[in-house]
């Protein structure tokens, strides 16, 4: 029996999304076999950059919590995410993020006090090393449809680029946030900057793979 489920994993839970523009020069290089081909999309130069806590909750194949970070990406006119940094606290999910789709998915612990969806969020994620970053959200009136996303996951695997499709439908709200990224840890690029955008993207349903 498998480890992790098979692709694709059908997923529901709680986003909250912050977007930065970073200066591309403070980013680490993109994989040789993902650089090949993919470039960061930079305007003025600055590069686009995500970071999210998710809860994934019932109703999808897997339970658990994570702390990313990615990248806005091109290959010509073609724009992606690529997933920089990505912590989870599931082994199922670490190893079906790796072997399925090339995703850099490490382990770590989390606290999400309370567990979400809340109007009022305090976050935090830490691994053996010591903490990643901590953040506290403040959810903000939404829309009252859900709104379909569709994008490509493009990530280096088995020494290629790998594309893979998510889609989904959510509801999304304004919201306010603080960052406190670990300065010498993966995230601390971001530390010090504010996010120019935060989104609750709550009750999202969503499908990773093919």
């Amino acid at each position: 029996m498998s480890a992790y489920p098979p692709s694709p994993w059908r997923l529901r839970g709680q986003l909250y999304l912050s977007v930065w523009l970073v200066p591309a020069a403070a980013l680490r290089p993109l994989p040789p076999e993902l650089a090949a081909t993919h470039h960061p999309v930079v305007l003025g130069g600055r590069a686009v950059v995500g970071a999210a806590w998710v809860r994934y909750g019932p109703g999808g194949v897997l339970e658990y919590r994570e702390l990313l970070s990615a990248v806005l990406v091109r290959a010509g006119a073609r724009p992606a995410a690529s997933i920089v940094d990505i912590w989870v606290d599931s082994d199922a999910s670490l190893a079906g993020g790796r072997e399925l789709w090339g995703i850099p998915k490490r382990r770590a612990a989390f606290g999400f006090i309370p567990d979400p969806p809340a109007a009022a969020l305090d976050l935090t994620a830490h691994d053996g090393d010591g903490p990643l970053a901590a953040a506290s959200v403040d959810v903000g009136r939404g829309l009252p449809l859900r709104l379909p996303f569709r994008f490509p996951v493009v990530q280096a695997r088995s020494g290629h680029p790998l594309a893979t499709p998510v889609r989904g439908s959510t509801r999304a709200r304004l919201a306010r946030s603080r960052w406190q990224p670990e300065p010498s840890g993966r995230l601390g690029y971001l530390a010090g900057r504010r996010p120019l955008l935060t989104l609750a993207l709550t009750d999202f349903r969503m499908t990773v793979g093919r």
